[in-house]
């Protein structure tokens, strides 16, 4: 009896940390890897999707909110020639890293959280 109540509560602490994954793996793009911040929460969520539905969800959470950033921040880097953009682009990547981290707090835990401003591109 006590190794299948070890066996789950492994299983339910993988699942956890896979979910918080999902949202910690969107950093990569702020240390210099191009699009990291789509492609980290697209790998863990291709590779885990299907054996934890909390990663189902975390991980389309994080992608919606991750693609709607870049494209925010595109958007911002247009703007560099009126002077604002640069400006735009470190809230935005302010806003950015403080949603990752609230959001990867909230995953571990298993509490719901949802991106504010985030375009459900994955439903």
């Amino acid at each position: 009896m006590p190794e299948d109540s070890f066996t789950k509560n492994n299983e339910e602490t993988q699942e956890r940390i896979w979910g918080m994954l999902c949202h910690l793996t969107a950093l990569l793009g702020l240390v210099g890897i191009p699009f990291g911040n789509i492609f980290g929460p697209l790998l863990v969520w291709l590779y885990k999707k299907k054996a934890y539905a909390m990663v189902d969800k975390q991980g389309r959470e994080s992608l919606n909110f991750q693609i709607t950033m870049t494209i925010l921040v595109l958007v911002a880097a247009l703007l560099i020639y009126l002077k604002i953009g640069m400006m735009l682009i470190f809230v935005l990547a302010s806003i950015n890293v403080v949603l990752v981290l609230i959001a990867s707090v909230r995953a571990y835990r298993r509490e719901p959280f949802s991106y504010p401003f985030q375009i459900r591109f994955f439903k």
